[in-house]
């Protein structure tokens, strides 16, 4: 179980907490907006009212004991950058900040982030990808050539084992696991059979990817 600081609850700082909250980790949030604050209650260990860009606000808070602190705000630029910077100079062991637009990643890390996300950036990947095949399901991408993606089975795939593709030595894919009526299958063995009912979890370069999914 991890505790974090969590700051700012617009859309995407709830669904940090709401996720957080499902996973078991302790969450302090905080947001200048009472209405956020009061809505978020039931998914946070605790929440105060605050100015996240105010030195002896945040150090009321104790930023040190917190495993990582995420600036989740998204409509002010400056009170991020603010945020950022003080929690560094506050002692903050890992801070991750939220970004809409490059350059905003440029200023975050040279202000002391560990980490920038960019939901937007991350979003419009995601679609682009998700909508290039109709067998793609879901999709993480590891680097820039590797991603981990869940497909539907492929026609030419039904009722074949994996030995009977032989993906890796064919397309350089490694097959890693077999979703089964909502359950995720990692102890999968060359027998493993890829029914139309399921989905296969796959790593592989995404340029291959998409190919094989094309032809």
């Amino acid at each position: 179980m991890k505790s974090v600081l969590l700051i700012g609850l617009g859309r995407f700082g709830r669904h940090i907490a709401k996720k957080l909250y499902s996973l078991g980790h302790e969450v302090m949030a905080v947001d200048s907006n009472e209405e956020r604050v009061d809505s978020i209650l039931p998914f946070v260990t605790n929440a105060q009212i605050g100015d996240s860009t105010s030195q002896e606000f945040l150090s009321s808070l104790g930023v040190r004991n917190f495993d990582a602190c995420i600036v989740a705000i998204g409509d002010n630029f400056q009170n991020s950058l603010e945020t950022t910077d003080l929690l560094k100079e506050l002692g903050a062991r890992k801070v991750i900040a939220r970004a809409s637009r490059g350059v905003q990643e440029k200023f975050l890390l040279r202000n002391g982030a560990d980490e920038v996300v960019y939901p937007e950036k991350q979003l419009a990947s995601w679609t682009a990808i998700r909508c290039t095949s109709e067998h793609i399901l879901d999709y993480i991408e590891l680097d820039e050539d590797y991603s981990i993606f869940e497909l539907s089975i492929p026609e030419p795939w039904q009722g074949k084992s994996i030995l009977q593709l032989d993906l890796r030595k064919r397309y350089g894919i490694n097959v890693l696991g077999v979703r089964a009526e909502g359950q995720l299958h990692m102890n999968i063995t060359p027998e493993t059979v890829l029914d139309a009912d399921r989905s296969v979890l796959i790593l592989g370069q995404q340029k291959l990817v998409q190919k094989l999914l094309n032809r």
